[in-house]
């Protein structure tokens, strides 16, 4: 059987198991099974990928990715030529060390490109993230599955809008939000909602230190060889290079990125500590809340000693700002008792109440899993559209209150300000350079 007879399209995986009788249960959380079965190679299915954006996140999930049976490597495209090299030197390092034919690559500096490509079923996602919008949209729009980094997107307007998107084209897309598929942070969430701590009156989270992004202060530098700046700015107002944006590599000597992409840390390109490690905790605790696709009412913006401070109309209060040990991480209190939880970490007041299970070794992390079996099955995945934007939602009006600096009410089945002209102002910004939402 030729590859292309092997392989699905993405109409027809409706039903299909790339994984035999393992399965996922989703409610209210991800089961590991309890141990992979490979499939029959007569009857496996590939799902074929391709990469847009092949920075450092992008290099761990390949690593990931290309463990899980069925998974084929098609291409990558990236606006800086060294880094889709490196990917293609990746792809075959990963292929030998794992003992597996060293697939044909393909790359192009235009995303389009890829998408174009009737033999991809999904493409994976990991650019800064005021590009996800754009590019995401696109995937759907082209008949594509879509694994993408959290947060969802850079804005509330496009994350609606990205949303509406999945839901016309039929597609699956699941957000990087990879706690939810750690039984530490699932055993916690399971708790709390099944009322192990009572009533909860109060969360604490904790995203790091500043919270808030900062004005782009960096000083300009020469642009590296290879990197269109213009385009990876996209719809950005237009901002000078430095390489803590987009970190250089070299293949020889190989050099790898020293740093995390700083364009977090900055207001122009990102959310700060608040969407980029927000988008984990927040996402915990409104699943541990049961808010899911839905959130807050009113957010107090911190002064004067005093934290930021969601409220919900339950009476539940969410406060953010480090505690206990300073761990990033979400503690839940509830008038029974209490439980929190951060990586490789869990604690409560019950000591019944800790988790009994061990993560199984699978070989692959069990977030891409859950992805594939999802565009293999049809199915939501753990972390679909809709959970994605409603942690995205809590991540930035948080820092649109900071911004005003005053208390905002949030209407979380409309999902706007409520009537608050000046604050829905700032749920999305005017693209530049010719781009469109």
């Amino acid at each position: 059987m030729n590859n292309e007879k092997k392989s699905l399209s993405r109409r027809s995986f409706l039903g299909k198991g790339i994984l035999g009788a393992s399965a996922l249960s989703l409610l209210p959380h991800l089961t590991y099974p309890h141990s992979i079965q490979t499939p029959n190679p007569a009857d496996m299915h590939a799902v074929r990928l391709g990469f847009i954006g092949v920075g450092r996140q992008a290099m761990g999930i390949l690593n990931g990715m290309m463990r899980i049976p069925g998974v084929e490597i098609k291409a990558a495209a990236d606006v800086y030529k060294i880094k889709l090299d490196r990917f293609k030197l990746r792809v075959d390092k990963i292929s030998k060390d794992l003992g597996k034919p060293v697939p044909q690559v393909d790359v192009y500096a235009n995303y389009k490109d890829l998408l174009a490509r009737k033999d991809i079923d999904a493409v994976v996602i990991a650019s800064p993230d005021h590009w996800h919008a754009l590019m995401a949209i696109a995937a759907c729009n082209a008949g594509k599955d879509v694994y993408l980094e959290k947060p969802l997107t850079l804005t509330i307007k496009e994350g609606q809008e990205l949303a509406k998107a999945v839901r016309k084209n039929g597609a699956i897309l699941a957000v990087g939000s990879q706690q939810r598929s750690d039984l530490n942070f699932q055993h916690a969430a399971r708790m709390v909602l099944k009322g192990q701590i009572g009533k909860v009156e109060k969360v604490l989270v904790h995203v790091g230190q500043p919270e808030h992004p900062k004005p782009y202060d960096l000083p300009e530098q020469p642009l590296p060889e290879g990197l269109d700046w213009q385009t990876w700015l996209g719809p950005l107002p237009k901002i000078h290079y430095n390489e803590a944006l987009n970190p250089a590599i070299t293949l020889n000597p190989e050099q790898n990125e020293k740093i995390w992409g700083a364009w977090r840390s900055y207001k122009e390109t990102g959310g700060g500590y608040m969407t980029d490690w927000g988008a984990h905790m927040f996402d915990i605790a409104q699943w541990g809340l049961g808010m899911d696709r839905s959130g807050p009412v009113r957010v107090i913006p911190g002064k004067e000693g005093q934290p930021l401070t969601y409220q919900y109309a339950n009476g539940v209060e969410m406060v953010v700002g480090p505690f206990d040990e300073g761990r990033q991480g979400v503690k839940f209190i509830g008038d029974k008792g209490w439980i929190k939880v951060s990586r490789g970490n869990f604690d409560s007041s019950n000591p019944e109440l800790k988790p009994t299970l061990e993560r199984p070794n699978l070989g692959y992390p069990p977030h891409y899993w859950d992805f594939i079996d999802s565009v293999v099955k049809r199915k939501d995945p753990i972390v679909p559209v809709e959970v994605g934007l409603s942690t995205l939602i809590v991540c930035t009006i948080g820092n649109i209150a900071h911004e005003l600096g005053r208390p905002l009410n949030w209407d979380p089945v409309k999902q706007t300000f409520v009537k608050d002209k000046k604050a829905n102002a700032k749920l999305h910004y005017n693209y530049e350079n010719g781009y469109t939402l």
